[in-house]
């Protein structure tokens, strides 16, 4: 039986349907997700799009960072999550190393989180990646761009600090997000940016614009799905937003583990 029988019924969220949602200001939904199980219950709740991120690098394997994902984990994490959706539309990122060094190995891995399900690919920066998501699009896969702070360039960036507090930098992102677009962006991810800022570029721009910390101006938001879930290792961004409290889930944990020590886990467990 469905989590929801009226949402697992509706109709796959396409991109096409998804500008509709933006020409009528519609917000759009937009999760992490990385598993079967998880794609199905955010599907069947309504979520609009599904993000296999490779956040799953801290968030599943324990990583500092995302810098150590490989395509391989993320097409076997897109594969998982494709299986478990029935309608939502759903983006894989292309990993750190999968399209810095040619066009020809961009597609190349692209080419393969397709394979494995997706339906648009998303890869971070500005600057020099307009030609990438050109490339891309004309061989017909959809790209999402991402800018603002971008994980992949955390070392570069100098740790997780908000990009586009001056107007050069502001500056900077603006044209960066004109020539995304330019190039035949059809998304873009907006992260850790003023909320002012922010605001301005969705309105500045023709596609929908997914904020993360860039405040309520944006097409639609997007959060890690365990950090939403208060499922941490550390302290949560300040944008991050617990709608579970995950200390709650530990608890239950805690009850599960006295319960299988005690009696009464065996009475209830016993077969007769």
């Amino acid at each position: 039986m469905p989590y929801n029988a009226e949402m697992s019924a509706r109709k796959l969220v396409t991109m096409h349907g998804i500008r509709k949602m933006h020409s009528a200001k519609e917000k759009i939904a937009m999760l992490t997700c990385y598993d079967a199980m998880f794609a199905r219950v955010l599907d069947d709740a309504g979520v609009d799009i599904l993000l296999v991120g490779d956040s799953l690098g801290t968030v599943l394997q324990g990583h500092p960072t995302t810098l150590p994902v490989s395509v391989t984990d993320m097409a076997y994490h897109t594969a998982c999550v494709a299986r478990g959706n029935r309608t939502a539309w759903l983006i894989a990122d292309m990993p750190f190393g999968a399209y810095q060094e040619s066009d020809e190995l961009a597609v190349h891995n692209a080419i393969l989180l397709m394979q494995a399900g997706a339906h648009m690919i998303k890869l971070e920066g500005g600057g020099w990646t307009p030609p990438i998501v050109k490339r891309l699009v004309e061989r017909g896969i959809p790209v999402c761009a991402h800018l603002g702070f971008t994980p992949q360039s955390v070392h570069a960036l100098g740790g997780y600090r908000v990009q586009g507090r001056d107007e050069t930098s502001a500056t900077q992102l603006r044209n960066d997000a004109a020539e995304l677009v330019a190039a035949g962006a059809e998304m873009l991810v907006l992260e850790m940016v003023p909320a002012a800022l922010a605001r301005d570029i969705t309105e500045a721009l023709t596609i929908p614009v997914i904020g993360i910390g860039a405040g309520v101006g944006c097409s639609g938001q997007v959060l890690v799905l365990h950090d939403m879930l208060g499922l941490t290792f550390g302290k949560p961004a300040r944008f991050v937003r617990d709608f579970l409290d995950g200390a709650k889930c530990v608890a239950v944990l805690e009850s599960v583990v006295a319960s299988k020590k005690s009696k009464s886990w065996t009475k209830v467990a016993s077969i007769r």
